[in-house]
C-alpha cells in the first residue's frame, strides 16, 4: 500500500477523535460515561459483523476477547470518565502519552528497541501538546479523571502492541466488527448496573450518539485499523498527538475559545514531531568499482 495512503488513514481518526470532547460535554446526557461507550461501539460493531459475516476461526477467539477489552471496553469506558470529569486540554494531554508508553510496554513486554529519533519525535510531539493545551488557570485536577485518562491511554497502548504482535488474519472490515461488538457487550452489563435508568433523551442527545457512532467510530476505526497493518505501534501512536489540535480548533469555532501565540508554537511542534517520526532515509546506492 502506498505510503502516503497509509499516513493519511492514520492521521484523518485521530483528528476526527479530536471532537469527542466537545460531543461530550456540549451534546450527551450528564455523567453517563458507560452509556456513552456502549452506544458508540456496540451498535456500529452489530451492524459491521451482521454486514461482513466473517466467523473467527476458533483459535483466535481468546485473542479477540483481549483486544477487545484493551483496545474497546477499557479505552472508551475511561475515556468518557476523563470527558465528563477533566477539561479537554487535560484529558488529551493524558491520551496522548500513549506513544511513550508504547515504547515502554513494547520494551518491558517484548524486548522492542526504538529508534533514538522516534524517541525524540514523541517526546517533541508530547512537548508540542503540553504547549498548546496546559496553562495553570486551566487545570483541574479531578483524581478519578487522572487515573481514567491514564488506564485509557495504557489500554489503548497495549492492546496496539498485541495486534501488531499477534497479527490475526481477520479482513478489517470484520476485525473492526467484532472488536466494537464485544468490547459493547462486555461494558453491557456494567451499564445497566450502573446507570439505569437512562434519562430521556433530547434531540442533541441523539444527534451527538448517532455522530459518534458513525463519524466518531465507525469510518475512524476502519482506517485506524487498516493503518495498523503497515505502521508499527510507535509510528501510528504518534498520530494521537493530532487530536487535542483536533479539539483545539473545534473549540476556537464552536466554543469562542482564544488561541494564543504560546498555542500556535505548539501546535507546529506537534507537526514536527509527527514529520519527524515518519521521516525515512532511503539506502544509499552501493558504489561499485569497476577495474581497467
Amino acid at each position: 500500500m502506498n505510503r502516503a495512503w497509509v499516513i493519511l488513514m492514520a492521521a484523518l481518526p485521530p483528528s476526527i477523535w479530536g471532537s469527542t470532547y466537545l460531543v461530550t460535554t456540549e451534546c450527551l446526557p450528564a455523567d453517563k460515561p458507560l452509556t456513552a461507550a456502549v452506544l458508540r461501539i456496540l451498535p456500529v460493531g452489530l451492524l459491521l459483523v451482521l454486514f461482513n459475516r466473517h466467523w473467527p476461526r476458533p483459535e483466535q477467539w481468546l485473542k479477540l476477547l483481549v483486544l477487545s477489552l484493551l483496545c474497546m471496553s477499557l479505552l472508551h469506558w475511561p475515556l468518557f470518565v476523563s470527558a465528563y470529569r477533566l477539561p479537554g486540554g487535560l484529558a488529551a494531554l493524558l491520551i496522548c502519552a500513549q506513544p511513550l508508553i508504547v515504547l515502554v510496554l513494547g520494551y518491558l513486554l517484548f524486548q522492542q528497541r526504538t529508534k533514538a529519533r522516534i524517541l525524540l519525535a514523541s517526546l517533541i510531539g508530547l512537548a508540542g501538546v503540553a504547549l498548546v493545551l496546559v496553562s495553570p488557570s486551566r487545570l483541574v485536577w479531578d483524581t478519578l479523571g487522572i487515573l481514567a485518562a491514564a488506564l485509557a491511554a495504557c489500554s489503548m497502548a497495549l492492546g496496539t502492541l498485541l495486534i501488531r504482535r499477534w497479527q490475526l488474519n481477520i479482513p478489517v472490515w470484520a476485525f473492526t466488527g467484532w472488536q466494537l461488538l464485544l468490547g459493547g457487550l462486555l461494558l453491557l452489563p456494567f451499564m445497566y448496573w450502573f446507570e439505569q435508568p437512562l434519562p430521556t433523551l433530547q434531540a442533541k442527545h441523539v444527534g451527538g450518539y448517532l455522530y459518534l457512532a458513525v463519524l466518531g467510530t465507525l469510518i475512524p476505526y476502519l482506517l485506524w485499523f487498516s493503518a495498523m497493518r503497515s505502521l508499527e505501534p510507535v509510528l501510528i501512536s504518534i498520530f494521537l498527538l493530532l487530536s487535542p489540535l483536533s479539539a483545539l480548533t473545534l473549540g476556537y469555532f464552536f466554543l469562542d475559545q482564544t488561541l494564543t501565540l504560546w498555542q500556535l508554537a505548539g501546535a507546529l511542534t506537534v507537526f514536527a514531531g509527527i514529520v519527524l517520526s515518519q521521516y525515512t532515509t532511503r539506502p544509499r546506492a552501493s558504489i561499485t568499482t569497476i577495474k581497467t
